[in-house]
């Protein structure tokens, strides 16, 4: 039997949800995002853009590779350090493609307070698909879609496909975009997070476009949470929760979209992950905040390039554990130069022998900066 879709509901557009449900976690994501946002505003401004960077270039990456795109992370990482005016020493140029992926995002959350036109989302269609082709087959880009029906989401092999979803016809799509958009650009009496959710939702059933959904629904989503935020700057990724829970994303969708006009469901999974991700992202900040307490602690402290580069290595992630022939590898110096290098860290107290032992010696961070 063909499933009731949620645009073929006689009240479509008026969605419903269930306050009681959602007010406990709406309030935990409200807290948690005034913690980051606390944490975040005690950072200078140079560090918030790096922090930003790093959280910026994982939402375009985990964006893309949703739809099975894998973009080169350094060349994302030069597009958007340019724009921030970041320096891009050592970072190969931003191609074309990832110069427009970038754009589009930043566009999105740089100017979140900017109405959401028609023309805005053609723009952004127009740089997600340059060369006017999904890959090798061509598609209206600029404009909604034209295309043969049904517009539908399928999985599986093909003769065996499963019908996840089906969109409405082409030619309704134009209207109902302009009662999408008035709703977006107009004041609700609703959380600016659960406006967020709710658009999420709404452009995802109209699907509107040839190709690109997925990425323009990530799209404005972002742009409605910086909306929410109060901030330019980015500090937690939707994009990679949404990666990580990929499953019960589109499971949440499948079963809203062919559902009733009541989407407690979807805000819930929607509110949850968000949730999950601020969480993750607090821990960024956290170590963000340590990171530069560090260095205005040991601002007098001398150290050469290769000590600096290997430090600040630690505070960003170092994968293992860092030994003198790791240390020699990194800085590409001999290995008595490393161990001195090592041993004038040591001395000054911003390195520690670990107590683990084993065959090599390996050395840590002394995160305790009162002593």
């Amino acid at each position: 039997m063909r499933p009731s879709y949620i645009w073929q509901q006689p009240t479509w557009a008026e969605f419903t949800w269930d306050n009681e449900k959602l007010i406990t976690l709406l309030s935990d994501v409200r807290n948690l995002e005034g913690r980051v946002l606390g944490l975040m505003s005690g950072l200078g401004f140079s560090v918030q853009n790096t922090t930003s960077l790093d959280v910026m270039v994982e939402d375009v990456l985990r964006s893309s590779e949703i739809e099975g795109e894998l973009l080169n992370a350094d060349r994302v990482r030069s597009s958007i350090a340019r724009h921030l005016g970041i320096p891009t020493e050592g970072l190969p140029e931003p191609d074309h493609y990832t110069e427009g992926v970038v754009q589009v995002m930043l566009d999105a959350v740089r100017n979140s307070n900017e109405p959401l036109t028609h023309e805005r989302l053609f723009n952004w269609h127009a740089a997600l698909f340059p060369t006017g082709r999904s890959g090798m087959y061509p598609i209206t880009v600029a404009a909604y879609r034209r295309g043969a029906e049904p517009m539908q989401v399928v999985s599986g092999a093909m003769g065996r496909e499963k019908v996840h979803y089906e969109a409405p016809a082409s030619e309704a799509v134009p209207a109902m975009m302009d009662e999408f958009l008035t709703w977006i650009n107009g004041k609700q009496e609703i959380d600016p997070i659960l406006k967020a959710g709710v658009a999420h939702l709404w452009f995802v059933a109209i699907h509107p476009f040839d190709d690109g959904n997925g990425r323009l629904t990530r799209t404005i989503t972002d742009m409605l949470l910086a909306k929410a935020d109060g901030m330019p700057h980015r500090f937690y990724s939707m994009s990679a929760e949404i990666l990580r829970e990929r499953k019960g994303y589109y499971a949440a969708l499948e079963k809203t979209t062919t559902g009733t006009m009541d989407i407690t469901l979807w805000l819930e999974w929607f509110l949850q992950t968000l949730r999950s991700a601020i969480l993750r992202s607090e821990t960024t900040v956290q170590r963000v905040v340590k990171k530069s307490l560090f260095w205005q602690q040991h601002r007098e402290v001398a150290m050469n390039e290769r000590q600096a580069k290997v430090v600040n290595m630690l505070w960003d992630g170092f994968k293992g554990k860092l030994t003198s022939s790791k240390w020699a590898k990194i800085t590409k110096t001999s290995q008595p130069t490393a161990l001195r290098d090592i041993a004038d860290l040591v001395k000054k107290g911003v390195l520690v022998v670990s107590g683990e032992g084993g065959r090599s010696t390996n050395y840590l961070l002394k995160e305790d900066l009162g002593n």
